[in-house]
């Protein structure tokens, strides 16, 4: 695993020695931030079950101004730190140790937005649907931004939920990538 592109392109991330978290693949990174180059760029970034915060060091990497990590695992959160020195952003990264649900309450009460937020939460285990609703209710999204949830083919994903629609999807094998947005 790996930075595709940006300021630390080729750094390879430490990944955990576990298959507790799974780490969304260089090709289907590449293939989403190709999709979203144009809103990367000083965006304000959540990254929701961060896992190894791939997602959001790659926005970091290629323009976003700030990113926000959040993960319930100590173990995963350890990583994170590891893989944001690394890649040498830690001036623009906020951790948060919290289950998605709370942290998306925290941000809410802050009154933090966002450009981008990224979900890649546990395949299969009814977190989507609840923490779209959380994000929904506290509207940390920014009036023009969006959602990217990653998640299995066989996890079932509304097409609306609360004031959230989906605009877009896309497969990658067991793989399937889901784009919400507020609804028109």
């Amino acid at each position: 695993m790996r930075v595709i592109s940006g300021s630390a392109r080729g750094l390879k991330l430490k990944s955990p020695k576990n298959m507790d978290v799974r780490p969304t693949t260089d090709r289907v990174k590449e293939s989403l931030f190709n999709i979203i180059s144009g809103r990367v760029m000083d965006s304000f970034v959540l990254d929701l079950f961060s896992g190894t915060g791939s997602l959001g060091i790659e926005a970091l990497s290629r323009g976003a101004q700030r990113a926000t990590f959040v993960d319930a695992s100590k173990s995963s959160m350890d990583i994170i730190k590891e893989n944001i020195q690394k890649a040498r952003v830690n001036d623009k990264s906020e951790l948060i140790l919290s289950d998605s649900i709370t942290a998306v309450n925290k941000l809410g009460v802050r009154r933090d937005k966002f450009d981008i937020i990224f979900m890649d939460p546990p395949y299969l285990k009814n977190f989507i649907e609840k923490t779209l609703i959380e994000i929904s209710k506290r509207e940390i999204l920014e009036e023009d931004g969006i959602i990217i949830v990653e998640h299995d083919i066989k996890d079932e994903v509304k097409d609306n939920i609360e004031k959230l629609q989906k605009y877009r999807e896309k497969k990658y094998g067991n793989t399937m990538i889901s784009f919400f947005a507020w609804e028109d």
